[in-house]
């Protein structure tokens, strides 16, 4: 069953659905046997963009993209997944997941009791060439037993941690909910730290306080970095830098690539392989983001 969602509040704590978003319930996910194998993966391209509700599995579970981007809820984080990075989810983990429309979503199975890692938290997994080749090689059915086994070995050997661990932890703190939830629905929302302090009804440094305390980051640097992972999916959907720092409330495309830089290590147009071309002003690629 697919329902589709449009409007009202954001899905799994993360932005407000697109217009033509389907929501997939967990009775949907059929859970996959990988025996007499450690390891199974497949690929799925979603037509719209697709959200799966909370959700476990009994077997670890990686996934990757191509061509787009998949957010991921598991407690009170958020994690987005962009090219070249995939996301290690343990057997029995909480999570549920949203993927744009035309993504190249991967996913592979890992049999716990015949996978030796030991990731035991959700974990950002760099996704080189040679793994996921192996990896595809792996989703071929009709694979010779013995040539699974040595691609399965030489799996576990070449599977890394990413050297950036991207989640956006969320507050879950009363005083300051009233602002990620706004923040989540509206990245581009201007008000500043007073302004929100007004409208509470409580000091600045109290909204300050509770932001560190809960999140470990100060309210412009989540707001920053809340505005980073929506740029990633934005900038996977092919808006250009332009228009992206418009729809996130910057006055020019040069802050949001210096706010870009700030949090990801790299420009917006570097980290998407698109050159710096991408962030002189290029006439824009998708004149305009679409609403629910």
């Amino acid at each position: 069953m697919i329902e589709p969602a449009c409007g009202g509040p954001a899905g799994p704590g993360i932005w407000r659905r697109d217009a033509d978003t389907v929501v997939v319930p967990p009775a949907a996910l059929p859970e996959q046997n990988v025996a007499p194998y450690a390891i199974t993966s497949g690929l799925h391209v979603p037509r719209v963009p697709t959200e799966w509700s909370a959700h476990t599995h009994r077997l670890h579970e990686l996934v990757w993209v191509r061509g787009g981007t998949l957010t991921s809820r598991v407690g009170n984080r958020i994690f987005t997944v962009s090219e070249g990075n995939g996301l290690w989810m343990p057997a029995g983990t909480v999570h549920a997941g949203r993927a744009t429309a035309g993504a190249r979503f991967y996913g592979a199975f890992l049999a716990p009791d015949r996978t030796p890692l030991a990731f035991g938290e959700p974990t950002a997994i760099a996704m080189t060439p040679l793994l996921e080749s192996l990896l595809t090689h792996l989703s071929h059915q009709g694979l010779e037993a013995g040539a699974r086994t040595r691609a399965e070995a030489v799996v576990f050997d070449v599977l890394r941690p990413s050297e950036r661990q991207f989640a956006l932890r969320l507050p879950g703190d009363a005083r300051i909910d009233a602002i990620a939830e706004t923040l989540l629905d509206d990245p581009a929302d201007p008000r500043s730290l007073e302004e929100w302090a007004r409208q509470l009804d409580v000091s600045d440094r109290t909204i300050t306080r509770a932001f560190r305390r809960s999140t470990g980051l100060s309210f412009a640097q989540w707001r920053q970095a809340l505005r980073v992972h929506r740029a990633l999916m934005l900038l996977a959907d092919g808006f250009d830098v332009t228009t992206v720092s418009e729809v996130l409330g910057y006055t020019r495309p040069s802050t949001f690539i210096a706010a870009f830089r700030r949090v990801m290590g790299t420009t917006p147009g570097a980290f998407h392989g698109a050159g710096d071309s991408s962030e002189e002003g290029v006439p824009n690629r998708v004149s305009a983001v679409p609403n629910c």
